[in-house]
């Protein structure tokens, strides 16, 4: 069904292209070419940043959003009131804006530097982290309230009534929305290519400048996005599927 459905994407876009009084350029994305062949594997060589920093970026952000979304269940009035700042304040900066500042910003307030592969993990991360302590929150939250208070009967301090009980039962709840956070940042991730950072949008621009064929790298561009995030959708299904069961 998958494959399908990419080639009726494929050959509409095709027939539509062939259609249409554009003279298009695909030689320079033809594999039999020389020249094609360069271009292609030029622009695939941005796959492993954008996958690479979309992993590290969604390992970091649920890390920091799992210890902000314990602060929301605590019973200190101060930790719930810094969740939700923290929370509405990060929720509320949108991510391009962030990503410049944590680039250009932090070098000059903090006096460190930062590489774009750096910059890029830790505007991702905290921009996702917000979102992933919500998910978090309302995992834990949905856990019946007897199933805390048999964790107590049995003795079990908070770290332990956490892990053994809350946590194994939410993580049911949590998987699903996480993984769609995953799909969100491999997206966002091409906003890197504004800082320099070579994955696969900023591989594209640089192509475009050389060739000066923006319509057929672009496209190109589009197809590699719509692969990705449907090969990741694809296996999310197949995990919302697998959690059903039980």
């Amino acid at each position: 069904m998958f494959f399908k459905f990419f080639l009726i994407i494929y050959l509409s876009f095709f027939i539509y292209s062939c259609s249409s009084d554009y003279t298009w350029g695909w030689y320079i994305l033809n594999p039999s070419l020389d020249s094609g062949s360069t271009n292609i594997a030029f622009l695939l060589d941005g796959l492993s940043i954008t996958i690479s920093i979309s992993i590290f970026s969604i390992i970091i952000s649920l890390i920091i959003g799992f210890i902000i979304s314990l602060a929301s269940i605590s019973n200190y009035k101060v930790l719930k009131i810094i969740n939700r700042i923290y929370v509405e304040l990060i929720r509320s900066i949108p991510l391009l804006v962030l990503l410049l500042w944590v680039y250009y910003g932090l070098p000059i307030v903090f006096g460190i530097s930062l590489t774009p592969f750096i910059a890029g993990i830790l505007s991702l991360s905290l921009s996702d982290s917000a979102f992933e302590a919500e998910i978090f929150r309302a995992g834990i939250e949905s856990i019946p309230k007897g199933q805390h208070e048999a964790s107590k009967s049995l003795g079990l301090n908070s770290i332990q009534k956490m892990r053994f009980i809350i946590l194994p039962q939410a993580i049911r709840f949590v998987l699903p929305p996480i993984c769609n956070q995953f799909v969100y940042i491999v997206k966002m991730s091409s906003l890197v290519s504004i800082i320099g950072l070579a994955d696969l949008t900023r591989k594209a621009n640089e192509l475009v400048v050389n060739v000066y064929r923006p319509l057929e790298i672009y496209s190109f561009l589009v197809l590699e996005y719509l692969i990705l995030i449907l090969i990741i959708s694809y296996f999310v299904r197949l995990l919302e599927k697998k959690l059903k069961r039980y």
